[in-house]
């Protein structure tokens, strides 16, 4: 067996093994410390490519999410004053049936006249109101004014601002969205006469009515009273009309809102798959992780163990010498 001095090759070999086991045994402790898999490129290059896409991807889906459940706010405040307006034509409806009472004298009809005027102020009102500084009704129909009322557009033909739109993917605007339309309020209170039955318009003798135009249109919407319509011009069968409209808008408002509910779940399940996919690649498995502690926390006390045993063979050239 030869015997050196310069070189002692065993300690170098228990030296390079010490300093293995210490760098495996910090890299475990940092993982468990840090919970991840990945905590520096060199770990997983690909798989943290991979996972800063998928955490971008989260993080735009619950913006998206965040957008969705303010359109729901939205349209909930927008169908909220709706319902007040409905509850408004139907007291107009009692008070137009109230003035036909024929123990009612002119006085009675005037003060029952008097509150129909001022609740169209209210109508009104009603359709100007904002939601955070956002109009909720829109002011113009397809066509460009606050003529009668048809049905919701689809699109605007024209650029007003009768919808906006709620991203409900990751993808932004290139992705799918929905179409969420700003309540035709005005619109809904305007009737045209000249498509109603004879018997459901009716007029006091003369061939015109205070506030229609020149198109056969009356509107319940009026901004200053001397505008208003006054309640011995207007049937019930116009009112019934309005508050149809107004129906109608509430449905169309229900059928968005659960479009919107179900496009929610539809993205926080997304979510949820996507932030599992992100933890499969970036968490550390905590059982084998700490398995690994213990056998690499052995190794190194053996391995500092053996070096000062290999530092220790030099001595028996030492008593060779004496």
């Amino acid at each position: 067996m030869s015997l050196y001095i310069n070189t002692n090759s065993s300690a170098a070999y228990a030296s390079f093994h010490l300093g293995k086991n210490n760098k495996s045994l910090h890299e475990s402790l940092v993982r468990l410390s840090s919970g991840k898999r990945i905590n520096k490129p060199a770990d997983d290059s690909g798989g943290l490519a991979v996972s800063m896409k998928l955490q971008s991807s989260v993080n735009r889906l619950n913006a998206a999410e965040r957008n969705m459940q303010n359109a729901i706010s939205f349209i909930e405040v927008q169908d909220g004053i709706l319902e007040a307006a409905g509850r408004i034509v139907d007291r107009m409806i009692e008070l137009k049936g109230m003035s036909q009472d024929m123990m009612k004298n002119s006085f009675d009809n005037s003060t029952y006249n008097n509150e129909f005027r001022d609740l169209q102020m209210q109508l009104f009102d009603m359709a100007q109101q904002t939601f955070n500084g956002v109009s909720l009704f829109a002011q113009y129909n397809s066509e460009g004014g606050n003529g009668v009322f048809h049905a919701m557009p689809t699109t605007a033909s024209r650029s007003f601002d009768n919808t906006v739109s709620i991203y409900t993917s990751a993808d932004g605007s290139s992705g799918p969205t929905i179409s969420i339309n700003k309540s035709l309020l005005l619109s809904a209170l305007t009737v045209n006469t000249s498509t109603l039955n004879s018997s459901v318009y009716a007029t006091t003798g003369n061939s015109s009515v205070t506030g229609e135009s020149s198109s056969g249109t009356v509107t319940f919407a009026s901004e200053e009273v001397d505008t208003s319509l006054n309640l011995t011009n207007i049937s019930v069968g116009v009112l019934n009309k309005v508050l149809e409209n107004i129906a109608g808008l509430r449905a169309q408002n229900g059928a968005t809102q659960s479009r919107l509910t179900f496009a929610t779940d539809n993205i926080v399940r997304q979510s949820t798959n996507m932030e599992a996919a992100y933890g499969r690649i970036m968490d550390v498995d905590i059982a084998a992780e700490s398995t690994r502690l213990a056998k690499f926390n052995v190794l190194k006390q053996a391995s500092a163990a053996m070096l000062a045993q290999a530092n220790t063979g030099t001595d028996i050239a030492l008593m060779l010498l004496r």
